[in-house]
């Protein structure tokens, strides 16, 4: 009969670091799903959001406004497909509601509510691409840079709409 193995206590701390790790990358990587899931519930809002603002609007800026808020909806659409594709490669389940869209009825107040939805995705995927970093996860910390760049030049456009509008 042999001895039981006796295991230095060096040898102990590196198991139980190692231990340690597994849990915390485990505990990475699912806050880094449920941040995408956020990020994902956030294109949805952003998609009903420039779906609907494109049918209410009114007045003599409408066939220009209707335009620019049409073409943000398949850069979103894009955004979302990629996003619920990586959540599901990750191992989890995509969401399927969006968050809720503010209400606006005019179109200054459409072109504000879409621009404070636009800083909030810069800010949201700025936070996903450090979780992405502690992940490991290097090709999607460089793709969620070119969402933070799209949507950058997304907020930018509607500033500069927003700076010439007359408040007349």
């Amino acid at each position: 009969m042999t001895a039981p193995v006796q295991l230095q206590p060096s040898a102990k701390r590196d198991i139980e670091v190692s231990h340690d790790s597994k849990r915390n990358s485990a505990t990475d990587r699912q806050t880094l799903i449920d941040g995408l899931n956020h990020d994902l519930a956030g294109e949805y809002q952003a998609i009903v959001m420039y779906i609907q603002f494109s049918a209410k609007l009114t007045g003599p800026y409408r066939r220009d406004l209707r335009a620019l808020f049409q073409a943000e909806i398949a850069d979103e659409q894009g955004h979302a497909q990629f996003l619920a594709d990586k959540i599901a490669a990750l191992g989890g389940e995509p969401v399927t509601e969006p968050r809720p869209v503010r209400h606006a009825d005019q179109p200054r107040q459409m072109l504000k509510v879409a621009l404070a939805a636009e800083e909030q995705a810069v800010a949201d995927y700025t936070a996903r691409i450090c979780q992405a970093r502690v992940c490991g996860e290097i090709g999607l910390k460089v793709a969620l840079e070119n969402q933070v760049a799209d949507e950058t030049r997304h907020k930018e456009e509607l500033e500069r709409v927003l700076a010439g509008w007359d408040d007349g």
